[in-house]
């Protein structure tokens, strides 16, 4: 029998992601101190900020998040949602430079009930996808396969992000 072991989850499950130590949005305090490895911010924008997610669907999830907070789309202006756009285009380029999937998720979650983890400020995911990759157990055995430690995939990623 084999084990996965994935202890960092256990922040997730007990929701301790959601918010900033001090009760604030983690989204909002998150590039405070710029790129940063500590934090997982690979890219600071004018408007925007990538940061990889800290939870996972597999290696390579990133997010591209605006730097103001609001929970929609319509509470943001088009120069906002268009570097969005543009850095989820950049991040389509790196992870298939890096990763070489076979295709890509790529998704808003707006609201709770769509799913958003972090209601309250919008954010985009972007994840490689693998013919055949091992995601069905998040429904299966409720359990993902990250093959890779977040720092090495940081660290793998970074230099791409440096070059924009």
């Amino acid at each position: 029998m084999e084990h996965l072991f994935a202890p960092w989850r256990m922040r997730y499950i007990r929701g301790e992601s959601r918010t900033a130590p001090g009760g604030g949005c983690l989204l909002c305090e998150i590039p405070e101190n710029g790129v940063s490895r500590d934090r997982l911010v690979l890219f600071c924008g004018i408007q925007c900020y990538v940061v990889m997610n800290a939870f996972p669907y597999t290696s390579g999830h990133l997010m591209v998040v605006p730097r103001a907070h609001g929970p929609s789309l319509s509470d943001y202006p088009l120069e906002t949602l268009c570097e969005m756009t543009g850095l989820l285009r950049e991040c389509e380029r790196i992870i298939g430079e890096t990763f070489h999937p076979g295709g890509y998720n790529v998704g808003i979650n707006v609201g709770q009930a769509a799913g958003a983890g972090i209601a309250g400020h919008l954010h985009a995911h972007i994840l490689p996808r693998w013919e055949g990759d091992t995601n069905f157990l998040t429904t299966v055995h409720e359990t993902r396969v990250v093959p890779e430690d977040l720092r090495e995939t940081y660290d793998r990623l970074l230099p791409f992000f440096r070059d924009l």
